[in-house]
């Protein structure tokens, strides 16, 4: 039997080091982890870098997969070429999905005062953080997030908060956790729903989120 490709896009400055812990069954699916790329410009337009995204794709019709910012840019990307599936974890189908926080952030321009600088040198500022909560933060934010240039990060921030998509794509499947502490799950609507999952449930619910990839997938084959 013929082996489905699947593409794995992480989360917002993420590597691929989240998807570790993601097992699919080897006689059956090929996995493929697209890393992020720098945007040409801070004023690049998320459909041109989906496009862009979408080169390194070398297979037809895939899978797409993408986690939090990274279901975002599947989504753009999906819109440029032929697939089988978009999945998306701990995301948003549309800019509806936003909270309100985040949408008032976006009507201040509060994001413009994101400390991009700490994230881009964690090492310089982890000294800062006191208890050990912080410090655990601190260790995972340099093993997962190392996608730190100042230009990626201000542009990857302006298109989550900005991103247009209004009317959520057609057979689209949604995982959430119920604890989501970004996108909580009051304003997220159809979705497999992963109890006390949070945002990085990538990496610490793996197991069930491999399952319900393993079903979901397999539907395909």
């Amino acid at each position: 039997m013929q082996k489905q490709h699947i593409y794995f896009v992480p989360g917002l400055a993420a590597n691929t080091k989240i998807f570790e812990h993601i097992s699919l069954p080897e006689d059956k699916f090929q996995l493929h982890f697209l890393e992020w790329i720098l945007p040409t410009s801070v004023d690049e337009s998320i459909q041109d870098y989906s496009k862009r995204m979408c080169a390194n794709i070398k297979h037809e019709t895939p899978i797409l997969i993408g986690v939090s910012f990274g279901g975002i840019m599947v989504q753009e990307m999906s819109k440029h070429i032929q697939h089988k599936k978009v999945i998306i974890i701990s995301s948003i189908k549309s800019n509806e999905e936003l909270p309100k926080r985040l949408k008032l952030a976006q009507v201040t321009k509060a994001y413009k005062l994101f400390p991009t600088k700490i994230i881009s040198n964690i090492e310089k500022y982890e000294q800062y953080f006191f208890n050990d909560y912080l410090k655990k933060r601190a260790e995972l934010y340099k093993v997962y997030l190392s996608i730190r240039h100042e230009d990626y990060l201000h542009w990857a921030i302006y298109n989550v908060l900005h991103w247009e998509q209004q009317n959520q794509l057609t057979d689209i499947v949604h995982i959430h956790g119920d604890k989501d502490e970004i996108f909580p799950i009051k304003n997220i609507k159809n979705s497999i729903i992963v109890k006390n999952g949070t945002h990085i449930m990538i990496l610490n619910k793996a197991k069930t989120i491999s399952k319900i990839l393993e079903r979901e997938c397999f539907l395909l084959t």
